[in-house]
């Protein structure tokens, strides 16, 4: 599904029917009403989603057949991840917060803790686009204009913690393979990462289907994405 062609419909569409003016009108209330049922109906949705997550996991800790070997091969993979993610959403965007504002980072990211749970608990940024809408509007005083034109761009295009999950994943395969990246490789893990991430399904798991594109590009089997699926929800 090509996500960021649709979002990009979207915004000249709305485009198109401001410049209609009053007759434009209708379709505008139309298209809120049905945001608003929209978010109502993925809040409903979230109650279970945690439900079929575990059962999916659950699934694939079974098909496993030396469950103590995985986790031994896996665990630098896990670390070096979760290290990225907590280095990147920790320390580099606040940084670049405070750069813009000059105002405490932190005190913003207290306001989002229910959006945050709700990340991971279903590893969706689609999922998490409702509650992350609500508390950025209500706990953060961001305008509405702003909140509801920007977090649906940015849960699409601006996909930092899968490009970083990606080369991580790719990088790891590599040297499961025993195959020895040079920098004309790595550069293009980089590119490809950066690229496939953007317009990626924002659902669990997503992520998966754009390594396989990194891997083709550096000439990598994609058999070994099946290990990645198992430890997705951890990463």
């Amino acid at each position: 599904m090509n996500i960021l062609g649709l979002v990009l419909f979207a915004m000249v569409f709305g485009v198109a029917l401001r410049k209609l003016g009053e007759e434009g009108e209708e379709l505008i209330r139309f298209f809120n009403a049905f945001n608003e049922a929209t978010m109502v109906l993925v809040s409903w949705i979230m109650w279970y989603v945690p439900f079929g997550i575990m059962f999916l996991v659950g699934s694939k800790i079974v098909e496993m057949e030396d469950v103590g070997l995985l986790v031994t091969s896996l665990g630098k993979y896990i670390f070096a991840s979760i290290l990225g993610h907590i280095i990147h959403g920790g320390i580099v965007l606040p940084l670049i917060y405070f750069g813009f504002t000059r105002k405490n980072p932190f005190s913003f990211l207290s306001g989002l803790i229910t959006p945050f749970t709700t990340a991971f608990a279903t590893c969706s940024s689609s999922a998490t686009l409702p509650s992350m809408i609500k508390c950025i509007e209500e706990n953060n005083g961001v305008d509405k204009r702003i909140s509801r034109f920007i977090l649906p761009i940015g849960a699409t295009v601006n996909m930092d913690g899968a490009a970083i999950f990606q080369c991580i994943a790719a990088v790891f395969i590599a040297q499961l393979n025993n195959y020895e990246l040079n920098a004309g490789q790595i550069f293009t893990i980089l590119v490809t990462a950066t690229a496939s991430s953007v317009g990626a399904a924002g659902i669990p798991a997503g992520g998966i289907i754009t390594i396989a594109i990194i891997l083709e590009a550096i000439g990598l089997p994609t058999n070994d994405l099946s290990l990645m699926l198992a430890v997705d929800w951890i990463v």
